[in-house]
């Protein structure tokens, strides 16, 4: 049977040329190829405000063939906005402290079923995730570059939460519209992260409160803002409450209508609105043995605010700070 979730209208940047572009929908609803662009070089301004018009239409924009630098990353990321350090718990590489890089080899080692104290999450739902949300202020966009890309395996989801949010009944949404929610580190954030950072910060433990919608602050759309990795409970709801309600909402974020599926090839590029989306990847991490690394970055982002005015707040460690 076909989904009857209604589609989410798209009102910001409306003024903005994206003729200048070749984009190429993957899906209907989420994820667009790009060409045309050679991001090895600086890029015009219309071109910038174009790419930032189809970003927040489709959530996740896929840039193939960019044999680009670390530099070439670091410019391109600086476009949407100031980057943050790689990571609030790991740190990034020594002559780039913005890039944290990542290998295949580490989704087994950092992804133990270790039991979180107090208010358990919800199950794992394979590794979903939105980038950082144990922050306060998470990340607005993350930007992940393929290093070395085995010749199958290794492909990422990403779904669109701005629909998880629509396709909720009225009653479940002026429900959810009201709550809060607790996110915690969890033990695939924590994996074997040094306890003293070089940069002299704390590698943890991070909480914060964050509202279980979030107004998107360009589009406008509201947004499921559950993370079934990292969101623990949500405030005011007794337990078994608490469990079964994050249980439906994160099958909500999981649900196929809601995803696009990327196999990366070498030298692809990839930017999403971290603010509209979940993702998970390596999807196969546990069924190869093929070398695969990649090469992030993450631009700032603000404090979530929900439909009622609430902010997220801070609950144990720093807010995710700025680089340069």
């Amino acid at each position: 049977m076909p989904s009857t979730a209604p589609t989410t209208a798209f009102t910001a940047d409306a003024d903005a040329d994206v003729s200048t572009l070749d984009i190429r929908p993957v899906t209907p609803v989420i994820g667009a190829e790009i060409y045309g662009v050679d991001l090895r070089q600086p890029l015009p301004p219309d071109t910038v405000v174009a790419i930032k018009a189809a970003l927040h239409q489709w959530k996740v924009l896929f840039f193939r063939d960019q044999p680009i630098s670390d530099e070439d990353q670091l410019r391109f990321g600086r476009y949407f906005g100031p980057l943050t350090p790689a990571h609030p718990i790991s740190e990034g590489l020594l002559d780039h402290p913005e890039i944290w890089e990542r290998h295949a080899s580490e989704y087994k080692k950092h992804r133990p079923d270790v039991a979180i104290p107090s208010a358990r999450p919800p199950r794992d739902y394979k590794g979903w995730h939105i980038d950082i949300t144990f922050v306060a202020n998470p990340n607005s966009y993350s930007i992940l570059r393929g290093i070395e890309i085995p010749a199958y395996g290794g492909d990422t989801l990403w779904s669109n939460l701005a629909l998880a949010y629509a396709g909720l009944s009225p009653r479940i949404k002026a429900l959810v519209d009201e709550l809060q929610a607790v996110h915690r580190t969890s033990s695939y954030d924590a994996g074997t992260a040094p306890k003293i950072r070089r940069d002299g910060k704390a590698a943890g433990p991070f909480v914060s409160l964050h509202p279980l919608v979030r107004i998107h602050p360009v589009t406008g759309e509201k947004i499921l803002f559950v993370n079934p990795g990292t969101t623990s409970h949500i405030i005011g709801l007794r337990e078994r409450e608490s469990q079964a309600l994050l249980d439906l909402l994160s099958e909500e974020v999981t649900r196929p209508e809601y995803q696009v599926r990327f196999r990366w090839t070498p030298d692809a590029l990839v930017i999403w609105d971290n603010q509209a989306t979940a993702h998970a990847g390596p999807i196969d991490y546990a069924h190869f043995d093929l070398p695969r690394t990649v090469r992030r970055i993450t631009v700032a982002g603000d404090l979530p605010q929900g439909p009622d005015g609430f902010r997220s707040q801070p609950l144990e460690g720093e807010l995710f700070g700025v680089i340069g």
